[in-house]
């Protein structure tokens, strides 16, 4: 028997994504100066649905794609290559203010070298994390986020996956036992 669980659903997803983006709207108003950015790969699943959110108070907001494969602390440590997503940043982020998006926070270690990816494109005037999921407990870099979805309390090997219609054909969070569990 399957011991995995259904974080949100659909309809939860799409309140989550309405809250976060009228309370974007709500501080930043028209958005002058701020560009959204979501974290390759999964990152940018949940970044393109807050985008089209946010278009209807800010048309012109720019979005980019940001890949962090070879700013990973842990690059030359695996024994398969790891091969990089497609960076697609048409603007620079120098003296803007990044909104990052990603979908799940756990370690902090992905964040952490998106940091260091946005910083060799600019300088930033100021960055806000905000994520689908933050996963409590197991943070190895202090970083928390601006905005969030849904906070989970999950303990050991448990494994949150964020799934996307666009992308997995529905939108859910699901919590597993292992990360094995989550590719069934």
């Amino acid at each position: 028997m399957s011991q995995e669980k259904v974080i949100l659903e659909e309809l939860k997803i799409k309140l989550v994504l309405e809250r976060i983006a009228r309370h974007l709207h709500e501080r930043y108003r028209d958005f002058e100066n701020t560009v959204l950015v979501g974290i390759q790969p999964r990152g940018t699943f949940f970044a393109e649905r807050l985008h089209e959110r946010l278009l209807q108070y800010a048309p012109h907001l720019p979005f980019g794609k940001l890949d962090i494969t070879f700013f990973r602390d842990d690059f030359r440590t695996g024994t398969k290559q790891l091969l990089p997503d497609p960076m697609e940043m048409p603007f620079s982020t120098q003296g803007q203010r990044v909104i990052l998006v990603d979908d799940v926070l756990y370690t902090g270690r992905t964040i952490n070298a998106a940091m260091n990816a946005l910083q060799s494109l600019g300088r930033p005037s100021k960055v806000e994390l905000c994520v689908m999921v933050e996963r409590r407990f197991h943070r190895e870099v202090p970083i928390t986020p601006d905005y969030m979805g849904v906070q989970i309390d999950a303990i050991g090997q448990a494994y949150v996956r964020v799934r996307w219609k666009k992308h997995d054909g529905i939108d859910e969070v699901m919590l597993y036992p292992n990360k094995e569990a989550s590719r069934k």
